[in-house]
């Protein structure tokens, strides 16, 4: 395999999730996730957490249809990008302009990862004129990293480090946390039984923001997952809560960036709970084995 990465990604663009309640996950996620909707569709819903279009999208399937989206930079980088993964003997699929239009991008392929999750990548993801505005004041920043399940996480590892540009910042026992900007990580690997979106994050402000969230989420009676706590490895103040279809999203702060690109050399932390959180919380099962 080529030491250069032959697939470049640029940020992480989406995540389309089934879902057979519109209703519910629309009140979800106003309510308790504080997302804003965007476009709201007889079979789908579109919601906005930054000046994107939308970061999330509930479409009317089975909970198991979950989609990752990343963007690349031009459509000859997305004409590579399917090239060279057909040669590696993925099957990749063109979206259509309807599909495009779905996803509000000029243009996507679509493909499996090594595990089996459903990853798309993306150009010209389509911005609004006007700023995010939430539907409750959950000072959320912005979309910024996923969990992928991984049925192995060491050759998972080598397809997003090698065939793509990410790079990993820390570890955690077989867990990789992988960056593809200065951000400390935007994918992370979990090892798992099935392929899926693990979890999925949304920025806040201030510890202060994650604390908030972490009561409210409480007295409206949403399942807290994991902590309040901070991890070790990105000092992210953090909390992790169920929403509709039993998907896990996480509000965190103060992660940090990797100013050092070239000097920059993964730490390896044990697996066990305090590699999670400094703080003492437990995964509860977020994480198997944990």
């Amino acid at each position: 395999m080529s030491a250069t990465p032959l697939i470049r990604l640029k940020d992480i663009a989406y995540v389309r999730l089934g879902t057979r309640d519109l209703a519910l996950a629309e009140s979800f996620a106003t309510a308790c996730l504080g997302l804003e909707v965007a476009e709201r569709g007889a079979k789908s819903l579109h919601l906005r957490s930054d000046a994107r279009a939308h970061t999330l999208c509930y479409v009317d399937d089975e909970p198991g249809y979950q989609v990752a989206g990343f963007e690349v930079e031009c459509e000859d980088e997305l004409d590579q990008a399917a090239a060279a993964l057909e040669a590696l003997g993925h099957r990749v699929h063109a979206g259509t302009a309807p599909q495009a239009a779905a996803r509000k991008v000029r243009a996507f392929i679509g493909f499996d990862d090594p595990s089996g999750n459903r990853i798309e990548l993306a150009v010209g993801p389509e911005h609004r004129g006007r700023r995010y505005f939430p539907t409750r004041d959950a000072a959320i920043t912005g979309f910024n990293h996923i969990g992928l399940n991984s049925t192995d996480p060491q050759r998972d590892e080598r397809f997003w480090t090698q065939v793509c540009n990410a790079r990993v910042s820390d570890r955690i026992g077989d867990i990789p946390l992988m960056r593809i900007n200065a951000i400390h990580h935007t994918i992370a690997l979990v090892r798992a039984e099935t392929a899926g979106v693990q979890h999925i994050n949304h920025q806040v402000e201030t510890p202060d923001d994650v604390l908030r969230a972490f009561y409210l989420l409480r007295e409206k009676r949403v399942p807290i997952v994991f902590g309040p706590g901070r991890h070790p490895t990105s000092g992210a103040n953090f909390v992790y809560f169920r929403g509709p279809d039993g998907m896990v999203f996480e509000y965190s702060c103060g992660v940090n960036e990797i100013a050092d690109e070239a000097g920059h050399r993964p730490r390896l932390f044990s697996f066990e709970p305090s590699s999670l959180c400094m703080w003492g919380a437990r995964p509860g099962g977020l994480i198997r084995g944990t």
